[in-house]
């Protein structure tokens, strides 16, 4: 069997192989209920093959959602939705997780998708669940002045820290009843947790800027909480941007620093990305990242997961093979290709086992036209 198709465990967690279904916001919540897009969306990955879902980022309070649109964790009513698409994927054998996050500067911007003219009424407002409001970061900066998207948040105070430490808390309370086997704790792509860590949007005075220890710290402290409320048995994933892609921004070596303040609190696998600040530019390149993981794999020792533009299926056997990271993970090309797990295995492995039961035809299909042996 290949790497990439092998079972793995984290805690008490088998998956069934090393690939993942990456978080993708679909902008398509109402008052942040997930709905039968959201069931559809990811149900075709369990059908797919995958071995581990990661539902689309969640705000753990409503003013942490990055737009209207977005998946919300904050209230117990919107536990039963969710637990639906995870009973779903269960019965399908694909484990399932769910990113909580808070935008931070980040939030309350317009979904791409929905014009002016289509918010132009009351009525169409409410039909695409539209809000507005002030979102809050650890400096009062706009994460893009130039782009009037973004606006200038309101520096969180002590108060407004210990609201996003309780909201994390209680969303992964409410997680593990949805019945979530793993939680992401989102620290990437510019956010709220984000911003903490880079010097280029936190310019605090207080213990929460100025040195790295006190830039990582809401980060930690997050940690910390969430695992004191997820079940032990239950592996914990946090996503970094290993590095801003930006001069005087957070580097790969601050990520390693960090990963291992967080393998030291439970956390047991980094889901390796990059950029999110306005400052940032890197070229995007099949496996781009990997690089990344690999950093914070061997300079943590940690579990990790390579993520970006990734859909080659021999190239991601090779990236494990390597041991340059432990997990391979789609968004765009699962959006592209849903049954590419099951896609791997024929490929790596002529196994057409992940293939749910009723569409297990794919394999005389394939025999006839000459393309298994």
């Amino acid at each position: 069997m290949s790497k990439l198709l092998s079972p793995v465990s984290l805690r008490g967690l088998t998956l069934r192989n090393r690939t993942v279904v990456a978080p993708m916001c679909q902008y398509s919540a109402i008052e942040g209920f997930a709905n039968d897009w959201h069931f559809v969306h990811l149900g075709r990955f369990a059908l797919g093959g995958f071995g581990l879902v990661i539902v689309e980022a969640t705000g753990v309070v409503p003013e942490g959602r990055i737009s209207y649109a977005d998946l919300g964790l904050w209230k117990d009513e919107q536990i039963a939705p969710l637990a639906r698409i995870v009973d779903f994927l269960h019965g399908q054998g694909a484990a399932t997780g769910i990113q909580l996050a808070h935008a931070g500067r980040k939030a309350s911007t317009p979904v791409s998708w929905h014009t002016p003219e289509d918010l132009a009424s009351e009525e169409r407002r409410r039909a695409v669940g539209y809000e507005h409001w002030q979102p809050v970061a650890p400096s009062a900066e706009a994460h893009d002045p130039a782009n009037p998207e973004f606006q200038v948040p309101t520096e969180l105070d002590k108060a407004g820290i210990q609201r996003v430490k309780d909201g994390f808390v209680e969303a992964a309370i409410r997680a593990e009843k949805a019945g979530f086997d793993t939680i992401e704790i989102h620290a990437a792509h510019g956010y709220l947790l984000n911003q903490f860590l880079s010097p280029l949007s936190n310019h605090r005075t207080d213990e929460y800027g100025g040195s790295r220890e006190n830039r990582m710290r809401l980060v930690l402290e997050v940690t910390e909480a969430v695992r004191a409320v997820w079940p032990e048995d239950k592996p914990l994933l946090v996503r970094l941007s290993v590095s801003d892609n930006a001069p005087g921004g957070w580097t790969p070596e601050d990520s390693v620093a960090l990963a291992i303040e967080l393998k030291a609190r439970g956390v047991d696998a980094i889901d390796c990305s990059s950029g999110g600040m306005a400052q940032g530019r890197i070229a995007s390149t099949a496996a781009y990242q990997v690089p990344f993981a690999q950093t914070v794999k061997q300079g943590a020792d940690i579990p990790t997961m390579a993520v970006g533009l990734l859909g080659d299926i021999e190239a991601a056997e090779a990236i494990l093979q390597r041991d340059e990271a432990d997990f391979i993970a789609l968004a765009r090309g699962a959006l592209d290709d849903p049954n590419w797990a099951a896609h791997a295995a024929r490929v790596l492995d002529q196994d057409y086992d992940l293939w749910p039961v009723q569409t297990q035809r794919v394999s005389g299909r394939d025999r006839v036209l000459g393309l298994r042996a």
